[in-house]
């Protein structure tokens, strides 16, 4: 970016404050933000009328108001398709190691608590022949019911609109049109939604409470997805099996009941943290600006109502 344009980059790696996106926003005619930085219709309105690209690092949009953005004239861009593997294996290692209670027993060896084998110790739950209930089945989804298949999981997907039966053969997935039927009888719930009204708080205490005692939920996708109260209660309770979550619902805060658990395995956010995952997306975002800066459509342009 520095070699092809007049750039003003944040070196120190650290989310800006509103104050200093607002001021930021003044002084460019390209915005680069993260999914931390949240871009409201106020902060454009104070920012005046000389920004006109909003090229998103990352796929999720959820941060900035894109109603706004249209009404005043200003495109928005991501990068759509880049972490889909990232993410796809990350959810996978958590749906492999939390039935195996890995987390668990490398906290045994690290607190110096191992006694040793024993017949029936730290026995966890085997995947071949479990149901894997997806909540979304776009890129990221299919990705992991491609994964999926691999280890014996019978693969069930929640989606808005349900897939051709093409692409149901080739993951060997079925089609589940009511929600609370896949959460009920899946023993793995892993979700896969953007971030907005109609997905808020979509694991919520009833859905919860309807799960199988011995049900994982995992969660790569957005920390807002869940009401972490009550999956916190449900855990502790013992009503089901234990949890894998990369988000949250306050990051980088995270509940500290959540990470006493061990049943649940937490990570901070690791589902597009590769450096090729990351050399790929600022690829796009460069390539977003390129095309207009010379007077065309970027290839990546989000529109509203995408998510």
């Amino acid at each position: 970016m520095a070699e092809l344009f007049d750039v003003t980059l944040n070196d120190e790696d650290r989310p800006l404050s509103r104050d200093e996106l607002i001021a930021a926003m003044a002084e460019s005619d390209v915005l680069v933000p993260t999914v931390t930085d949240r871009i409201d219709g106020d902060m454009m309105a104070a920012a005046g009328t000389r920004l006109g690209l909003i090229a998103n690092f990352g796929a999720g949009i959820e941060h900035i108001d894109l109603h706004t953005a249209r009404e005043r004239k200003i495109i928005v861009t991501n990068t759509p398709g880049v972490f889909t593997d990232d993410t796809a294996d990350l959810t996978m290692m958590l749906i492999l190691s939390v039935p195996r209670r890995v987390g668990e027993g490398s906290r045994l060896i690290r607190d110096g608590k191992w006694s040793g084998w024993a017949p029936s110790t730290m026995l966890g739950h085997c995947l071949g022949g479990k149901r894997l209930g997806i909540v979304g089945m776009g890129r990221i989804g299919q990705a992991v019911a491609h994964r999926a298949r691999a280890f014996g999981l019978e693969v069930v997907y929640h989606n808005r609109h349900r897939l051709p039966p093409s692409i149901e053969n080739m993951f060997g997935a079925r089609y589940e049109p009511d929600l609370e039927v896949l959460i009920a009888e899946s023993d793995i719930i892993s979700l896969h939604c953007p971030a907005g009204a109609g997905t808020h708080h979509l694991l919520n205490a009833s859905r919860i409470a309807s799960m199988k005692p011995h049900a994982y939920v995992i969660n790569t996708a957005r920390g807002d997805l869940i009401d972490e109260e009550a999956l916190i209660a449900a855990l502790h309770e013992g009503r089901i099996g234990g949890a894998g979550l990369d988000v949250f619902a306050r990051e980088p805060v995270v509940d500290p009941r959540l990470i006493a658990m061990p049943n649940v395995i937490t990570l901070p956010h690791l589902g597009s943290a590769t450096l090729e995952g990351r050399s790929h997306a600022g690829e796009k975002v460069i390539a977003n600006i390129r095309f207009w800066v010379d007077g065309h459509r970027p290839p990546d342009q989000v529109l509203e109502g995408w998510a």
